[in-house]
């Protein structure tokens, strides 16, 4: 039978069918179809298809009956079969495909249609698949009701679109009538019976169409083709659902297409269908409501076409399309192909893929195996126990599928089962994976998770989980500490609290909250830390005192017996910054490089003020004889200076962190941060104290916040 079926493939070609077709004679000798006809008549019908209507290689034709047999009989031994690593590859490639069970394909069409693609790492696979669906409409009279209905309209979604996509024009048809002849069966037959009645009608017609504009034509030495169709019964029943009209008003059943053969630039192209239409309108009445000039504006896509219904006689009315040869081949082969306008949704990486299979087939598929392109790969498809597909990035773990079910059971997931194994949440998933999630309400997210998920929804999630948790334990330690401080009536200042912190590597006041609520912080530590600190500066501040007084004392005295104050320089740098001649105003913090002068105290020796100091003026114009001029030294030696610096921010949480890694980053620390939160008008308003060494590195680490994303204004204090 194989012989005479496949007989017009070379030697090799025909031994490879022959081989093929008698392991599945043999495997599928007992299996019967819904009707009791012999199963082998299916994989027999779909490889005439493959053969003769698609025109496929020999390869294709075994890879269909030796995918039937596994199919049947997946425990078949396939050691000894010995074909080629490309039959194969197609051989797996179906077999996968038979595996999907759309549970509802009119929702999930789009998904599944790019499920079948995928499996197809060779284009013919799902070219194959396709032949097989066309020998299944065909016999869909033996099929059980629930079982037809099913296929009919997996069908109408996936199959039909493919097809029409993969340019298939006569299988594409051929389903669409036969969909509509189970979906609609008075529609298909009212539709069939008008054409079949007006046939002879429809070929008079042509002759009678043609025969004036042949002579015209041809006088006007235009070059071209007439090609002549009737719309399929589908396509007539679409129009008539869309338009809401009655067969009789669908003026496009029968249209003649006019390609001319033009070698010449556009400005030449559209001169010749120009003129091709005027002789077509010179002849026949134009309906000019129905002109579409996709000449002089062509489609998005690029289609360009000239489509115009005219009246032959007694309201006869015939669609005619008028371009050039290179418009059709644009519009059949490229990318302003049929399928592009006919708005059937796609995407681009997927329609770069179908494009190059279609190329192939058209080529009959005579590429190098290596040059074969591959579908995307950038998606896996699993499915959940009930069935329900589900479309993944490449790489997801169990988690991330956990989290595409839903929120709540990515947060307690704690691993599953894969193809019913026990696996890791960490477990990388594969397209045909069927995926059970277990969960415990025990499990907590962690910052860990974000190392191996990649779905945009689990890294989100788990981001706010972690941020809300660490949030909150910040919370719960600030309260507590609080709570201690009122207890034990002892004061923790920002100063006080910024030393503690860079002392213990807690870069952030949340970050320190956060060890005292998880209880990674001893509270203990804290309040030792404070009565430490609190008794070191009680002795500093006695012997301070006393120093200060007598230096001011004798400064005081000087400036009475020289009737103001010392009009020599003072030199001063960054060492000593407590000595018993001079200290820095707080109320501006002046730093080394500043515009400083010296004003000579009552009871605290010489206080340096910055020029622009708040106090400034008022202290020159009415205490002159208590100024001191005062100068840096050329060459400071090493020491620090505090200044005060408010930054408004965006209330975005991460902005903290920023400003903080900014001071850092410089010759220069936090000494104290206070925060406060306008949430009227969505700010963050942040006063602090930074010790630097100079004005220069206090201008870097100003300069720099003002570019931290978020912050909105910097300013010294």
């Amino acid at each position: 039978m194989t012989a005479d079926r496949f007989s017009h493939y070379d030697d090799r070609g025909k031994a490879l069918i022959s081989k093929a077709y008698d392991i599945a004679s043999a495997a599928l000798a007992e299996d019967l179809r819904y009707d009791g006809s012999p199963f082998m008549e299916h994989p027999l019908g779909v490889a005439t298809i493959v053969s003769d209507e698609i025109g496929l290689q020999a390869e294709c034709v075994a890879a269909v009956f030796l995918h039937e047999t596994l199919r049947r009989h997946p425990d078949t031994d396939i050691s000894g079969w010995d074909f080629p690593a490309e039959i194969m590859g197609m051989v797996e490639g179906l077999n996968k495909i038979a595996t999907i069970k759309p549970k509802d394909t009119r929702l999930e069409a789009e998904v599944y249609k790019r499920l079948i693609v995928q499996y197809s790492t060779d284009p013919r696979v799902t070219i194959l698949k396709i032949a097989d669906r066309l020998e299944v409409m065909r016999h869909l009279e033996m099929f059980p009701g629930l079982s037809r209905e099913r296929k009919i309209l997996e069908t109408l979604m996936l199959y039909i679109p493919l097809a029409h996509q993969l340019g298939l024009y006569n299988i594409k048809a051929e389903m669409e009538d036969i969909y509509l002849r189970f979906a609609e069966p008075e529609q298909y037959r009212s539709i069939t019976n008008k054409l079949k009645a007006t046939e002879k009608d429809r070929e008079q017609l042509m002759e009678e169409f043609i025969e004036p504009l042949k002579k015209k034509l041809s006088d006007a030495g235009i070059k071209y083709k007439v090609k002549v169709r009737t719309k399929s019964a589908f396509s007539i029943f679409n129009k008539m659902r869309k338009q809401k009209v009655p067969f009789e008003k669908v003026y496009d059943v029968f249209a003649m297409r006019f390609i001319i053969d033009c070698d010449g630039d556009r400005k030449e192209e559209l001169a010749q269908c120009w003129k091709v239409f005027s002789y077509v309108t010179e002849t026949y009445t134009p309906d000019m409501d129905r002109l579409r000039d996709w000449l002089t504006n062509p489609k998005p896509n690029g289609y360009e076409s000239l489509h115009i219904t005219v009246n032959i006689r007694d309201n006869c009315f015939i669609e005619v399309q008028i371009r050039t040869k290179r418009m059709d081949e644009e519009a059949e082969n490229g990318h302003a192909s049929h399928w592009s306008y006919k708005g059937i949704r796609h995407e681009e990486t997927l329609d770069r893929w179908l494009t190059s299979v279609r190329y192939n087939l058209e080529h009959k598929m005579d590429t190098n195996p290596e040059d074969i392109p591959q579908p995307p790969d950038n998606e896996i498809f699993v499915y959940t126990p009930s069935g329900e597909l589900r479309i993944l990035p490449k790489g997801s773990s169990m988690l991330d599928f956990a989290f595409s079910i839903h929120t709540n059971l990515g947060m307690r997931c704690t691993g599953g089962l894969v193809n019913g194994k026990a696996v890791s949440i960490r477990e990388k998933l594969k397209t045909g994976d069927v995926v059970e999630i277990k969960s415990s309400k025990n499990q907590k997210p962690s910052a860990a998770w974000l190392d191996f998920v990649v779905s945009s929804k689990a890294r989100g999630k788990i981001r706010q989980a972690v941020n809300e948790a660490f949030y909150k334990k910040a919370a719960e330690g600030k309260e507590l500490l609080d709570r201690r401080l009122k207890n034990w009536k002892l004061e923790f200042p920002d100063d006080m609290m910024a030393e503690f912190n860079k002392k213990n590597h807690f870069t952030t006041l949340h970050a320190f909250y956060a060890a005292i609520g998880d209880g990674s912080l001893d509270i203990n530590v804290i309040k030792n830390y404070i009565i430490d600190h609190d008794e070191m500066v009680a002795q500093a501040n006695a012997k301070a005192a006393e120093s200060a007084q007598a230096a001011a004392a004798e400064r005081l005295q000087h400036a009475r017996e020289n009737g103001g104050a010392g009009q020599d320089d003072i030199i001063i740098n960054a060492k000593n910054l407590k000595g018993l001649d001079y200290k820095m105003a707080k109320c501006c913090n002046p730093v080394y490089g500043d515009d400083v002068f010296g004003f000579v105290t009552r009871d605290d020796g010489i206080k340096i003020h910055r020029i622009s100091c708040p106090n400034a003026a008022r202290l020159l114009d009415m205490y002159p004889y208590r100024i001191q001029k005062v100068r840096w030294a050329e060459n400071p030696s090493t020491g620090s200076f505090q200044v005060a610096l408010k930054v408004i921010a965006a209330m975005e949480p991460s902005v903290i962190n920023c400003v903080m890694d900014t001071i850092n980053a410089f010759k220069s620390s936090l000494r104290t941060f206070n925060l406060v939160e306008n949430n009227r008008i969505g700010t963050y308003e942040m006063t602090m104290k930074v010790s630097v060494p100079s004005n220069t590195e206090l201008d870097k680490v100003v300069s720099q916040l003002r570019h931290v994303k978020n912050v909105l204004k910097v300013t010294r204090l």
